[in-house]
């Protein structure tokens, strides 16, 4: 009796079950894969590297494609999957490429569905069954692409070309629409160093309007991009790619379902000069049909290295090849780069050393055996013996002598180096010159400061011009009027004996001035102020600042026993008081000589002409050469408002 029951119900449940199968619609499947491959010889995955070198190169590959749950059918209640129309998928993408002139490119793909698994969903009366079958094929891909702009590995390459798909695949198996497919798209890529990139973009025609569980199937917006990084001598690109599309329909476009949005990350690796290995693995980024929840590639290619036309097989490119028909050696100069080496010429004279008379002395080229390759005799222009090399006067027969000023020249009386025939004023040393009336005489300008001596107060030691003739031609820190006299002044801290150390420089050159004449037994430094402030306090700050100076030149190395100091505070003005350019001169120090020998190098001249040392002179003071902006003010006093005076050479004021 329960075996009858049971029989009863089966039969029940069957028949149910075949009247509700056969009241559902079935709708028929589409060519689902989001992932299209690249054509062999990329870099990418999904992306193009565009590396269309070469007059003829081809490749050949397989790339492997398993995606899980890539049309996911309908969804319980609480989000989890009920049914996924296609659960597994497992393609082959068998191609080849075939590259010609350096810039076009054929290429072809054909998918084969090895695994297609599934589950049938019923969606409002409409059945959508999974893959008729585990194995079958795709739609053959047809490419064409053209080079526009650059080359693999610059910046910046663009290609632009289209796609053909030839309906061999089944909609009952999710492989193919069963219309012909044709896809126009831009391609760019580049390398920045070791980054690369990638970008692609396209529309697809599909002639087929159609609906599919939620989402209308039609013509698509395609698109991709990748980046990563190349290692290993670039042999290895490791980066991520993204992938998508998304219907073109009004109503449609831009919808979660019509709009799968791949990422994945790959690793490819160049092992040999031909083979390519390709790893890769992913997951959505939007989720819609053909997009799976994961998705892993792998492939393996073949695609030949490019090599340069190099026609004398020497390994420099024909490019490159400064002597392309003859094997020759690399170099560093793109006009002998890849020629053969020069013959051996020891003495580097451009006469080859097995034609060269002489070859380890540069020479000339001669038309003797006995002489090519070997130096000329010395010219002699005025055939007195003296090579012109040696001859001081190579256009005047002159006679040897040993000093190379006069040697081969004719007779010299005042010995300057100037022949008598040319010399202005042959009884006295002079210098040359160009100007035939001065040639042979003394030097006008013996300091070479371009200051005439008679118009320079400094004759023998360089300076520059200024207004005031007792300073013109003199350096910043010289001797004159028993005075190591200074053109600029030492600068301190506000209200301070401290010396800043843009004073350094000044008072190196007065330390120099002591070294340089030990004749000089005692200089006094003096400490002057203005009249700002009170004069107790004036006087102690010029002394202690006189006596700071003291201690750097004595740290510098002039002796303690030839120095003293002096705070004068504001007693002796060079200047009224009543302005801030006075008041500017008068801050100031003051290097007074109160002892020298008779060896002092001062000199000045007497009526008759001779030089003397100079006699001991009253003290007189120099004009500040730079006025300092600040004020010696004792603390509490109310400071004026600071006035610099203009930047000059002031010239010393008794």
């Amino acid at each position: 009796m329960n075996l009858r029951r049971v029989l009863a119900v089966s039969t029940f449940l069957a028949t149910a079950t075949a009247g509700a199968l056969a009241s559902a619609q079935t709708t028929a499947g589409y060519a689902s894969n989001n992932f299209e491959p690249s054509e062999r010889g990329s870099d990418w995955f999904a992306n193009e590297s565009l590396d269309l070198r070469g007059k003829f190169r081809a490749a050949i590959g397989v790339v492997g494609d398993y995606g899980y749950r890539g049309v996911i059918g309908t969804y319980n209640p609480d989000g989890s999957v009920n049914a996924s129309v296609v659960r597994d998928q497992l393609f082959l993408n068998a191609g080849a490429s075939f590259i010609f002139l350096d810039r076009l490119r054929l290429g072809l793909n054909l998918p084969i569905a090895v695994e297609g698994y599934g589950h049938q969903a019923n969606v409002s009366g409409m059945s959508y069954p999974p893959p008729q079958d585990e194995a079958s094929v795709g739609d053959l891909r047809i490419s064409l692409d053209l080079r526009l702009l650059g080359q693999y590995g610059d910046a910046f390459t663009l290609a632009a070309g289209a796609s053909l798909f030839a309906p061999i695949g089944q909609r009952n198996n999710y492989t193919g629409d069963e219309v012909w497919r044709i896809q126009p798209h831009l391609l760019m890529a580049g390398d920045v160093g070791n980054f690369a990139y990638a970008v692609r973009g396209g529309i697809e025609y599909r002639n087929l309007a159609d609906t599919y569980l939620d989402t209308q199937l039609g013509s698509t917006f395609v698109f991709g991009g990748a980046a990563g990084v190349r290692m290993a001598d670039k042999k290895v690109l490791i980066g991520p790619e993204v992938f998508g599309q998304t219907v073109i329909s009004n109503t449609h476009a831009l919808e979660q379902r019509a709009t799968p949005i791949e990422i994945l990350l790959g690793a490819h690796f160049n092992v040999a000069d031909q083979i390519r290995l390709n790893a890769g693995a992913g997951t959505f980024l939007v989720q819609g049909y053909g997009a799976p929840v994961f998705r892993t590639l792998f492939g393996i290619e073949w695609f030949p290295g490019y090599e340069k036309a190099d026609r004398d097989h020497d390994g420099v490119p024909d490019e490159d090849d400064a002597c392309p028909d003859a094997p020759g050696i690399p170099t560093n100069d793109p006009k002998t780069n890849g020629c053969p080496p020069p013959p051996p010429d020891r003495d580097g004279d451009g006469v080859i050393d097995s034609m060269d008379a002489c070859p380890d002395v540069p020479g000339v080229h001669t038309d003797d055996p006995k002489t090519n390759g070997c130096p000329l005799p010395p010219p002699d222009r005025d055939k007195d013996g003296i090579p012109d090399r040696d001859d001081a006067c190579p256009d005047v027969p002159g006679i040897h002598t040993d000093d190379p000023k006069t040697n081969g020249c004719p007779g010299d009386r005042d010995k300057d180096g100037i022949t008598d025939d040319v010399d202005a004023c042959p009884d006295v040393p002079g210098i040359h010159t160009d100007d035939p009336k001065t040639n042979g005489c003394p030097d006008p300008d013996r300091d070479k400061d371009g200051i005439l001596n008679e118009a320079d107060a400094c004759p023998d030691e360089p300076g520059p011009k200024s207004d005031d003739p007792k300073t013109s031609g003199c350096p910043r820190v010289f001797i004159k009027n028993s005075q190591i006299q200074i053109l600029e002044q030492p600068k301190f801290d506000f209200n301070k004996a401290v010396i800043k150390k843009e004073s350094d420089s000044l008072l190196t050159e007065v330390a120099k001035v002591m070294t340089d004449h030990p004749e000089i037994k005692k200089v006094r430094v003096e400490g002057h102020t203005d009249n700002v402030g009170n004069a107790a306090f004036n006087k102690k700050l010029g002394g202690q600042r006189a006596q700071a100076v003291v201690n750097w030149l004595i740290a510098h190395g002039v002796t303690k026993d030839r120095l003293a100091s002096e705070g004068v505070g504001k007693d002796r003005p060079l200047m009224p008081n009543d302005t801030a350019e006075g008041r500017a001169a008068n801050r100031r120090v003051e290097f007074h000589i109160d002892a020298q020998d008779t060896t002092t190098k001062e000199v000045v001249k007497t009526l008759e002409g001779k030089e003397v040392a100079a006699p001991p002179a009253t003290n007189t003071v120099p004009k500040a050469a730079a006025p300092t902006p600040e004020k010696d003010i004792p603390p509490g006093t109310p400071k004026p408002t600071p006035v610099e005076a203009p930047p000059s050479n002031p010239a010393s004021k008794p």
